[in-house]
């Protein structure tokens, strides 16, 4: 039940960059061959400072004997595991998969600070990353949506989130919990066809020339193009926006689309208005370059050779 040497040193140097040696580290673990494989590294490349949860979500039948599966494991393994119920007010009937990752994320969080952990890894890999792109692409994704996951983000101001997978593939994945001689759990709902992310995985296995590593590459390029514009918004906002009474004055000469778009939105976010959808936005710049008036989240937004965005009148009733 032990992973290859190599693949346990290629592991410990990935979570290394993440998370220095004495850090105590949580894995999510559903079960699946991607997040056993990240328990069975994590346990051999960090003894003693490693613990395990599994989320049951309580949407399968099957959901409580793979937590207890894994809880099983953990304990042949020498780590500390604990199995955490979803508290559904009311089951998901719809957008189901990411009500399941709302709720998972909280449960983790929350179990983290019960018991000390600084950090949560997930099993995110290079897979799932072209298979995001992918989807995003579909739907008409700007920069910000095509980064893909990031490699470490904040999950609470207690807690951070990080994927030490992201440079591996599924199949080395389960090569590893392959060679330990588990059967991992095989949940349908990764092939069922009405979920985009399952039809897009289809698609990628069978395709003869779209290498999912060179997508997670293009997804970790356009995620660094990002945090780029991000870094000129910041002195963007200083010298671009300013107050006038209770109206924000834009002033977009000479900028590219990209850095009026998210002007637009820092405005937006400082006069406590909802951020819209990207179509929707995108048509109201149209609007304001041409020098029209538009109304969007609340907020009367002019147009011109400056933008002027304050609080719209309540509509008459």
């Amino acid at each position: 039940m032990i992973p290859a040497t190599e693949a346990i040193e290629r592991f410990a140097a990935d979570l290394e960059v993440l998370a220095p040696a004495g850090t105590l580290i949580g894995v999510a673990v559903s079960g699946g061959p991607d997040s056993l494989a990240l328990l069975l590294l994590a346990a051999k490349a960090r003894p003693g400072e490693v613990e395990a949860a599994t989320v049951d979500h309580g949407l399968r039948p099957e959901s409580a004997a793979e937590a207890a599966m894994v809880a099983d494991l953990c304990e042949t393994l020498g780590v500390p595991h604990r199995i955490l119920v979803a508290d559904w007010i009311r089951s998901p009937t719809s957008n189901i998969q990411a009500e399941a990752r709302a709720m998972r994320y909280r449960l983790l969080n929350d179990w983290a600070i019960e018991r000390g952990l600084s950090a949560v890894a997930t099993a995110h890999h290079a897979d799932d990353q072209a298979e995001t792109l992918l989807m995003r692409l579909a739907r008409g994704a700007g920069v910000g949506g095509l980064g893909g996951a990031k490699v470490r983000r904040a999950l609470s101001e207690d807690v951070m989130l990080m994927r030490p997978l992201l440079g591996w593939r599924k199949a080395e994945l389960a090569a590893v919990v392959e060679s330990a001689g588990i059967e991992a759990v095989d949940d349908p709902a990764n092939r069922d066809p009405k979920h985009d992310r399952s039809r897009i995985r289809a698609w990628l296995e069978s395709s003869d020339w779209a290498d999912p590593v060179r997508l997670a590459a293009s997804a970790s390029a356009l995620r660094d193009a990002d945090e780029a514009l991000d870094w000129a918004l910041a002195s963007l906002v200083n010298s671009r926006i300013r107050h006038d009474g209770d109206t924000l004055i834009i002033e977009p000469f000479d900028l590219p689309r990209e850095l009026k778009r998210r002007l637009l939105l820092a405005a937006f976010a400082e006069l406590g208005a909802a951020a819209p959808r990207g179509p929707d936005l995108m048509r109201a710049m149209d609007a304001m370059e041409e020098g029209a008036a538009v109304t969007l989240s609340g907020l009367k937004l002019e147009g011109g050779s400056q933008w002027r965005l304050s609080l719209a009148p309540p509509r008459r009733v």
